[in-house]
């Protein structure tokens, strides 16, 4: 029997103390409303990364959301970072202030000039842009930048506080890479971050040098993982993961073109590994079906497994596989005001169910 139900027994013994009048309001809404406690697997994308950004503001503003474990790869892994970094140092109103200041920077990346404005309020890389970025492709990083240089290492070491990280995390974090000789993922944790590990999450090998990390090389996590999913599962006690996904789970229409082939063929590299786990989990679930004479540790957690969804189909912003270069301010705070009315409708329609049952249909969607 819980504590809330006990209250409205009758009993020979003194009742519990009840909160003060003034405070009666406030106590009954948070036993209706208890916190939900998620996990966060959130996709990487790039620039489109910023819808994610808007989705973790609205949820850090509603008081019901609490987290435990956040697995990311590329910009999946810099949001996560950046919240628990900003959690670490003002709670909720820190986790957001430090992820608009993150974004804010990355803005400032792209100057005016290199973007233009389409019919409405489209904006899109500028033809020069364009061309400069196909021009590119033809040379390695060490020839286009042979002392690697890279703006984001300085940005990350002057936000982030990756020592205190490892020392106090205020949650479990995944960090996803891919061992570029091996092509194996390497996941590392909240004591192992540092600059280095949160840049080979998110090193794209055709535009940023290896990173190397115990003599290993690293690239993107996405190639191997995006993001992985498993660690919430096996490493933390919540049962609702919450997927914030970039890449469409389906498209129309065939891809025709050699830039349009090229374009699908990037996305569906980097989904690949994430489609199958959840295929994986989906499989795992409906074979570990309950009974009485054989229940093992495996098969209660995968029937108490809860999954959720936050996704970006049906955004025209994000339908462009270019416009993950758009590190313009104006278009990340478009994306960001997208992500946010996404998670205001989920937390409308699907807040209730965490702790009690998935809100999305895992077999239908990855099975």
């Amino acid at each position: 029997m819980n504590d809330s139900t006990a209250l409205f027994q009758r009993t020979d013994t003194a009742p519990p103390d009840l909160p003060r009048p003034g405070v009666l309001a406030t106590w009954w809404r948070g036993l209706r409303q208890p916190t939900a406690r998620l996990n966060l697997a959130l996709q990487g994308g790039g620039a489109h990364g910023a819808f994610t950004w808007g989705v973790l503001d609205a949820l850090l503003e509603d008081p019901r959301c609490d987290f435990e474990g956040l697995s990311g790869s590329s910009a999946g892994a810099m949001n996560a970072v950046v919240l628990a970094d900003g959690w670490l140092k003002g709670g909720r109103a820190g986790a957001r202030q430090g992820l608009a200041e993150f974004w804010g920077a990355v803005g400032k990346q792209m100057p005016p000039g290199m973007v233009t404005q389409g019919e409405g309020d489209a904006i899109a890389l500028s033809p020069a842009s364009k061309w400069l970025a196909d021009w590119a492709g033809n040379f390695s990083p060490s020839q286009l930048n042979p002392l690697d240089l890279n703006p984001l290492r300085s940005l990350l070491a002057r936000l982030i506080d990756f020592e205190g990280l490892r020392a106090a995390s205020p949650f479990k974090l995944f960090i996803g890479t891919t061992q570029a000789n091996s092509g194996k993922l390497r996941v590392f944790r909240e004591h192992e971050l540092t600059v280095e590990v949160l840049l080979a999450s998110a090193c794209l090998p055709k535009i940023h040098h290896a990173i190397e990390i115990d003599g290993q090389p690293h690239w993107d996590g996405g190639y191997s993982a995006n993001p992985a999913v498993f660690p919430l599962f096996y490493d933390c006690d919540a049962q609702d993961v919450l997927l914030v996904l970039l890449s469409p789970l389906e498209r129309e229409g065939t891809p025709r073109t050699v830039d349009e082939i090229e374009a699908r063929i990037v996305e569906l590299a980097f989904s690949a590994h994430f489609m199958r786990e959840m295929r994986m989990f989906a499989q795992a679930t409906a074979f570990a079906r309950p009974s009485f004479l054989t229940r093992g540790r495996l098969e209660k957690r995968l029937q108490q497994m809860r999954f959720h969804m936050i996704d970006a189909s049906e955004l025209a912003s994000l339908q462009r596989t270019e416009t993950k270069l758009l590190a313009y301010g104006p278009f990340l705070e478009r994306l960001r005001e997208q992500g946010r009315k996404r998670a205001a409708v989920w937390l409308a329609d699907h807040a209730a169910g965490v702790g009690r049952r998935s809100t999305v249909d895992v077999h239908q969607r990855f099975g």
